[in-house]
């Protein structure tokens, strides 16, 4: 049976409306599952892939970065999505091709072949930035991405991930970035 697409505005996302941001988020996490898979990350990988995505274009609804659409809803999410499994495959050091035909993901979603990413490579410090980021322990590379990627503040890191006090994540959060700054400055030099 074939869904039903909703035509749902900029304002009905920006109100903040739980139906409204859950029929976007369910509407589209089939779709673009199937897409995923193409790129042959694991399924849980994918899952994760999609739900990063849908949390960067909330974001991006509710911050006024995004003052009108210029695709379809599905499109924009799409976009997001794809630059987030070459980012994923980069990291599991998967050849990322431009090679892909988006076209697979269906013949209603004919929208979502118009998606162009630039695929330039890192930069010489975003590369060191990966490589010694990488170095980190994992409780330092998921605090640092909750504050930085994700945009956590403080106190939902401290909920999040169970610290005691809000000193306590500013102090092991200076300690990771300052031993990150070393790491880089010692290759750097």
């Amino acid at each position: 049976m074939q869904e039903k697409s909703i035509d749902i505005s900029l304002e009905e996302l920006r109100s903040g409306s739980e139906k409204v941001l859950k029929q976007v988020y369910e509407q589209n996490r089939d779709k673009f599952l199937n897409f995923a898979r193409r790129y042959n990350l694991s399924e849980e990988e994918n899952i994760d892939v999609y739900q990063d995505a849908y949390i960067v274009f909330y974001d991006n609804i509710m911050s006024g970065k995004v003052e009108k659409f210029t695709s379809s809803i599905s499109t924009y999410l799409f976009g997001i999505g794809k630059y987030l499994i070459f980012e994923q495959m980069r990291k599991n050091k998967k050849v990322v091709s431009s090679e892909y035909d988006l076209s697979i993901v269906g013949e209603e979603d004919e929208l979502v072949s118009t998606i162009d990413i630039d695929e330039k490579g890192l930069t010489p410090e975003q590369e060191l930035l990966q490589k010694h980021f990488a170095t980190l322990g994992k409780k330092c590379q998921d605090l640092l991405k909750l504050f930085y990627y994700r945009g956590f503040t403080i106190n939902e890191i401290m909920e999040a991930e169970n610290y005691n006090t809000e000193n306590v994540v500013k102090a092991a959060k200076s300690r990771c970035m300052k031993s990150l700054r070393e790491r880089i400055q010692e290759n750097a030099c």
